[in-house]
């Protein structure tokens, strides 16, 4: 028994192998201002500054096309965080970027809705489309909360659907060209209960009556 080994975590305690990262300084980042105002604003929304966290490296990803170091930089000095809490949060999420993506993003749902109405199909077909091109960046997502359009996805942040696989290379070709993305399809367009217009061709309308 003597000749055991010890385990100093049980007599000593464990001892960090370096120096606890420290909250950068606002001063110490080039922070631009247009971030710094978002993330003070989502802050002033919660009683606790550490809850605008996602919404925080959501604003530092739609600036910089995903979660940079030094972006995360800038939200910690703002939010008076540790870069490394922020890229704990940042790292837990699927639609937060810790490494370069695509310029234009798509996200295929996979969950049971969709999945049984050709979900997985409907991913392949984008990734088909989509091909080695570096600037599309396309992914399974487990759920988008879009039942009622399966198969859907969403295509840079907007929702779409029911989708049919070839409807994907179409979407690609228009993500390229810069063209509207299925426009037939997009969820905004989608009648409201009760038989009322889209929300866009509502206000369309009302902008053509004054």
């Amino acid at each position: 028994m003597a000749d055991l080994p010890i385990d100093i975590a049980l007599t000593e305690g464990r001892v960090p192998d370096r120096a606890p990262e420290q909250i950068p300084e606002l001063h110490e980042v080039d922070c631009p201002e247009e971030l710094r105002e978002r993330i003070e604003e989502l802050m002033g929304k919660y009683p606790d500054r550490k809850s605008a966290s996602i919404p925080a490296l959501w604003a530092v990803q739609r600036l910089y096309g995903w979660c940079t170091p030094e972006g995360i930089r800038q939200a910690a000095a703002v939010m008076r965080a540790t870069p490394a809490y922020l890229e704990s949060v940042a790292s837990f999420y699927d639609l937060l970027h810790t490494e370069p993506v695509g310029a234009h993003k798509v996200a295929v749902c996979t969950n049971i809705s969709c999945w049984m109405r050709g979900g997985d199909e409907l991913l392949e077909a984008f990734r088909a489309a989509a091909g080695d091109d570096p600037d599309v960046f396309v992914t399974g997502f487990e759920c988008l909360g879009a039942c009622d359009i399966a198969p859907m996805a969403s295509i840079d942040e907007r929702y779409f659907g029911p989708l049919e696989t070839a409807e994907a290379r179409t979407a690609i070709e228009q993500l390229r060209d810069g063209d509207e993305v299925l426009p037939e399809k997009a969820l905004e367009r989608r009648p409201l209960p009760g038989g009322n217009p889209p929300a866009a061709d509502a206000e369309a309308s009302e902008g053509d009556s004054r």
